[in-house]
């Protein structure tokens, strides 16, 4: 398996495959040995050390990154809002997913609740209220640690692959959540 390359200024190219950097490091799909359907021979039987080395390369530079930027923002006096954005597969383990997002939320569901909210009054669109997945302590990191532990509004976004697997749906759904979010910010500060 390739090693993973830092491409400068706080960029990784890894697949979630070698490591997910949104599951706890002792999940079981944090370093998944299938896939769906599809066997991952480079994380089978991995020693706890190659385990480890991941978690050292990939996993905590990532979540250190988010630390400092939140601390950042927290010694500036500036607000924070943790958005996770995500996609899905538009099928798994053989079965169609209906809608086109979903918004994910744990403890604290005030902005995901505000968003949800948002997002099914665009014409067309079937969002999921968690769905495809569920946020919670086993299976999420960034809305746990970041998000509830430090007390911010927070939200995990999750868009349909196949709505954003071209230029014109990445700038579609880019210009909606941009939209909605500033929308979202703005009700916040009213209060409402």
């Amino acid at each position: 398996m390739p090693t993973p390359r830092y491409l400068g200024n706080r960029h990784w190219r890894a697949s979630r495959l070698i490591i997910d950097c949104n599951r706890p490091p002792d999940s079981p799909t944090s370093i998944p040995e299938q896939s769906e359907f599809t066997a991952v021979p480079g994380n089978v039987g991995l020693t706890k050390s190659q385990r480890a080395e991941r978690e050292r390369d990939i996993f905590w530079p990532y979540h250190h990154e988010i630390t400092r930027e939140l601390d950042h923002r927290c010694e500036s006096g500036k607000q924070a809002i943790l958005i996770a954005m995500h996609s899905f597969t538009p099928v798994f383990k053989g079965i169609a997913r209906p809608w086109h997002a979903g918004i994910l939320y744990n403890r604290d569901p005030r902005l995901a609740q505000l968003f949800l909210a948002l997002l099914r009054r665009e014409s067309g669109l079937v969002v999921g209220d968690n769905e495809p997945y569920r946020v919670t302590d086993e299976s999420d990191f960034t809305i746990p640690v970041h998000g509830e532990q430090r007390l911010l509004l927070h939200v995990g976004i999750e868009v349909r692959q196949d709505l954003i697997d071209g230029k014109i749906g990445q700038q579609q759904w880019a210009n909606l959540l941009t939209r909605l979010l500033k929308i979202a910010q703005e009700t916040i500060r009213a209060g409402c």
